[in-house]
């Protein structure tokens, strides 16, 4: 019996751990940290042996095979010793693609991925199509490949699930940009980052297709770095492009397999430029699939924004604020910053993945009247945004960021959570960080 040693006990490595068993592996879980009561009790119910707080080397060492979860580093000791013995170490994504036949449609990129992935669930589903979600965002990819019998998977994919990769193979990829992100986990070389996002493209074949967006300065530069079997069909807010989509007039005009119709920019669902390229590139993922015209204009026009990503919380005394802790880099809260049309009070901060804030300079040049900075260490961006704002304090909790932002608004303005930053220095994750966010506020 082949030995499966999963490195990470959170979603991806359960899902692994279940679908392991299922498939016949000898499957123990490890994990330096503690693991969750939640994910000890399930891991207890399907009898699968695990570890906390510790990794036994002669448990771990002795492995066929390792499934990484994908926030542990390369550099972690473990990982390491791993590479020396000659262990093979895969993701998750790539474990379970082993054992399914179905159609996979895979969306990366630095922003827009979530929105995307959401939007060509709902779009599939609301067609009658068999269709799980999983990757980065609800049940893990494995768990679904053990436990359901989906014909059509729409996975939210991220760099770090590429990274170990071997024959992964998406029917469609989608990447929605790239920017620079999770710097620190590349060693600050761009380039690596720009490798981890084409992977997704690597393993692809003639027949299957690959969405990206031309306007995207770093994907276009790499494009021929990065060749693909696949079919190439662009999206593009800026030119008009031949197949794909593009935004004339207003509208989306859509051009894929010969089949044309087009959509108001105000009929989408969600509003603002960046919602308009994820509009794009779900439509083309709708259209690669034969839905009718009439299905991807009402699904894309009935689609609500997701919580934490530009998210209306509530309005306290004419101030309004809006949750966009998703924002873990700098290229996400240009997004944001550039949305707003009132006066903001910016709430920012967390852990800095290696960001530069220029791009953001114009923006709150502009915008920003106060800035409140939630982090452990605020060094950068009082570097970056000192002499650009007036007003800027440390806070080292939400309750006192938001009760600050409350004190410095006035009715009209708009609170912004937008951290440009990841969230582990106070928080468990972003989602645990906007949570607090909308507590506090309506607690006001």
């Amino acid at each position: 019996m082949k030995r499966l040693v999963i490195l990470g006990a959170g979603e991806s490595g359960f899902g692994t751990a279940v679908l392991g068993k299922k498939e016949g592996y000898a499957v123990f879980v490890s994990d330096k940290g503690k693991i969750s009561d939640k994910y000890q009790a399930l891991l207890n119910e399907h009898n699968i042996e695990f570890e906390s707080e510790q990794h036994t080397e002669e448990k771990i060492l002795n492995a066929d095979l390792v499934m990484k979860s994908p926030g542990i580093p390369e550099k972690a000791e473990m990982v390491k010793k791993l590479r020396e013995k000659g262990v093979k170490i895969v993701s998750e994504i790539e474990f379970a693609s082993w054992y399914t036949d179905a159609q996979i449609i895979a969306i990366t990129g630095a922003n827009g991925k979530t929105t995307v992935t959401s939007m060509c669930y709902q779009m599939l589903k609301d067609a009658g199509l068999n269709v799980g979600l999983g990757g980065n965002i609800g049940q893990s990819f494995a768990f679904q490949v053990a436990t359901e019998t989906f014909s059509h998977y729409v996975l939210e994919i991220s760099s770090f699930q590429l990274d170990d990769i071997e024959t992964f193979r998406p029917n469609v990829a989608v990447l929605t940009n790239i920017t620079p992100d999770h710097l620190d986990r590349y060693n600050y070389e761009l380039q690596n980052y720009v490798t981890s996002k084409f992977n997704i493209t690597k393993y692809q074949q003639e027949g299957d297709v690959f969405i990206y967006c031309s306007d995207d300065e770093i994907t276009m530069e790499n494009l021929s770095r990065y060749p693909t079997k696949a079919k190439m069909i662009p999206f593009s807010y800026d030119k008009e492009v031949a197949e794909g989509a593009y935004v004339k007039e207003n509208e989306i005009q859509f051009n894929i397999n010969k089949t044309q119709f087009n959509m108001s920019i105000q009929e989408l669902g969600v509003k603002g430029r960046h919602n308009v390229y994820n509009s794009m590139a779900a439509g083309i993922v709708g259209s690669v699939y034969g839905l009718r015209k009439e299905e991807i204009r009402k699904s894309l026009a009935d689609f609500k924004s997701l919580e934490h990503r530009l998210e209306s919380v509530a309005k306290v005394r004419g101030i309004e604020f809006i949750n966009d802790s998703k924002a873990t880099n700098v290229n996400s809260t240009w997004f944001a910053l550039e949305s707003m049309s009132k006066e903001i009070i910016w709430i920012a901060g967390g852990v800095d993945k290696g960001n530069d804030y220029k791009v953001l300079e114009p923006l709150v040049k502009g915008k920003v009247k106060a800035m409140i900075c939630l982090g452990v260490d605020n060094t950068k961006l009082h570097s970056a945004f000192g002499k650009l704002v007036d007003v800027v304090v440390n806070v080292h909790s939400m309750r006192d960021a938001v009760r600050m932002a409350y004190q410095l608004g006035k009715s009209g303005d708009a609170v912004l959570l937008s951290p440009a930053c990841a969230s582990f220095d106070l928080f468990e994750n972003y989602e645990d960080r906007g949570k607090k966010f909308k507590d506090c506020v309506y607690q006001l």
